[in-house]
């Protein structure tokens, strides 16, 4: 098989695969859901690890493919390269990962939520799947379009998935925020249409002047929307209602992650963009990422602080993407391996608190104390999933996040107030450490609490997941930086 051959088909399949699996398990037997979910995602995977070796195959340089025409107009194709690559197999495969973690989690045997396993949540989940590959593998800014607002159509339907007044809220919430904020990406397609005459992204390059300064800030919109960011923030607190298999994927790999994804790609196919843009980013992203750090301060119920951790990290992500624009390249392949790595850890992180709340009933960290004697490796999911997030080596985030600095500082050379957001970013990231490092301190030693003594024991399936993501979280800087360089 060439390359090619390669660049074309396993993209398609990787997207279509989740699809297909959707129809299936509406079709299927209640009780075949589950495992349809899991096989389809599983096969997605397969299909987007092949990505990996036809970028290899490549030589690590990409691959854009035209797929659907119309005229002599693309209207969606697939880029296979480093990034695409990479995390579409991250976004897959993490997806799979809950999936097979929400197959012991939505059961009656959850002490917070009992359940049972309901087709429209695999149905829904799958197709969400689907979508954020689509999402990293498509070439233009129609089909990101696309499956930018499939994405948003899914979250509105898993948040929602308790039917109470307050998940059918928060659904309404993200939806309506989320769209408003696409309206940005709705302009930008517009605008490269009219001046180029191409949806393909690489045509960006070709605007002059305020038109390319136009396309960009309408995606930069979107994705703010998309990624939780200021003044956009409202919609991911609330999302915490949902199931927390999809708290973990929504909102630790997936939907949050759409919006620094595409404003990457943007900025990886423009060329030279305004220095004002720039201001805009940078100045944007240290505001909110010192507003998600005050806001998580008070919070108890531990999926609401990673709440407002996700948008914090997120922040840094936009941080690395705003130096990129000065003239940072490591700042640029910083934030995009803080896509990937953030992902894994914030996703451990989630499931640890669906852990909490399947085994002792509880969110609530003031509940919890004892971990380490009752639970053990609740707790130490618990410790790798908070060092990471806080930056500390060996773990994923740390190489990222120390790339993104590193990069800040490129650019600050002889210019004060970006310096002065490079240092305050450094604070910030001490300071989040600090508090984790604090709630360590109060829920994993000690004797357990009355709440983690009753805990039930932790399913063999949401076991399994955690070793896996463990192990990831170790790995993923080095593969990164690999991969990326």
């Amino acid at each position: 098989m060439t390359a090619g051959f390669f660049s074309t088909l396993v993209p398609a399949l990787a997207i279509l695969v989740p699809f297909v699996g959707t129809l299936l398990i509406l079709i299927s037997r209640r009780c075949a859901a589950r495992w349809l979910c899991v096989a389809a995602s599983a096969i997605s995977l397969l299909f987007c690890l092949l990505s990996m070796k036809s970028c290899w195959m490549n030589g690590m340089e990409g691959v854009t493919t035209p797929l659907v025409h119309l005229g002599s107009v693309t209207v969606f194709g697939f880029t296979v390269d480093r990034v695409s690559s990479l995390l579409a197999t991250a976004f897959v495969g993490i997806g799979m990962l809950v999936t097979v973690y929400a197959t012991s989690y939505l059961d009656e045997g959850n002490k917070e939520h009992p359940d049972k396993h309901r087709k429209r949540f695999y149905a829904v989940f799958c197709a969400f799947i689907g979508a954020m590959a689509g999402v990293v593998f498509s070439s233009t800014i129609l089909g990101q379009l696309v499956f930018f607002e499939i994405t948003g159509a899914c979250s509105w339907a898993l948040i929602g998935y308790y039917n109470t007044p307050a998940a059918q809220k928060a659904a309404m919430k993200a939806l309506v925020i989320t769209h408003l904020a696409s309206l940005g990406l709705y302009c930008a397609t517009a605008v490269l249409f009219m001046q180029t005459g191409t949806f393909d992204l690489a045509a960006i390059a070709q605007l002059e002047g305020g038109w390319k300064t136009a396309v960009v800030i309408g995606i930069l919109i979107a994705a703010w929307g998309k990624s939780a960011q200021l003044p956009f923030y409202m919609w991911l607190p609330s999302a915490m209602n949902a199931p927390t298999p999809v708290s973990a994927y929504l909102h630790g790999a997936s939907m949050v992650k759409v919006g620094v994804y595409i404003f990457a790609r943007a900025l990886m196919c423009a060329g030279p963009v305004d220095p004002v843009i720039g201001w805009i980013v940078v100045v944007g992203a240290i505001v909110t990422m010192v507003f998600a750090f005050s806001m998580y301060l008070p919070q108890k119920d531990i999926k609401r602080l990673l709440a407002f951790s996700t948008i914090a990290q997120l922040s840094y992500m936009f941080l690395g993407f705003g130096f990129a624009i000065f003239g940072s390249e490591l700042a640029l392949e910083g934030g995009i391996a803080h896509i990937f790595n953030h992902a894994f850890a914030k996703i451990l992180f989630f499931l640890v608190a669906g852990a909490l709340s399947y085994c002792m009933g509880t969110r609530m960290l003031t509940d919890i104390r004892g971990l380490w004697k009752k639970a053990p490796l609740i707790a130490v999911s618990f410790a790798i999933a908070a060092l990471a997030i806080g930056g500390v080596p060996p773990f994923g985030p740390f190489f990222s996040k120390f790339a993104i600095l590193a990069g800040g500082f490129e650019t600050a050379v002889g210019n004060i107030p970006l310096m002065i957001i490079v240092v305050v970013a450094i604070i910030e990231s001490i300071c989040s450490f600090a508090w984790f490092l604090k709630w360590m301190g109060s829920t994993l030693p000690g004797e357990p609490s009355e709440t983690v003594a009753e805990a039930s024991p932790l399913p063999k399936a949401m076991a399994g997941v955690f070793i896996v993501l463990i192990v990831l979280i170790v790995c993923s800087g080095f593969v990164a930086v690999a991969w990326l360089n």
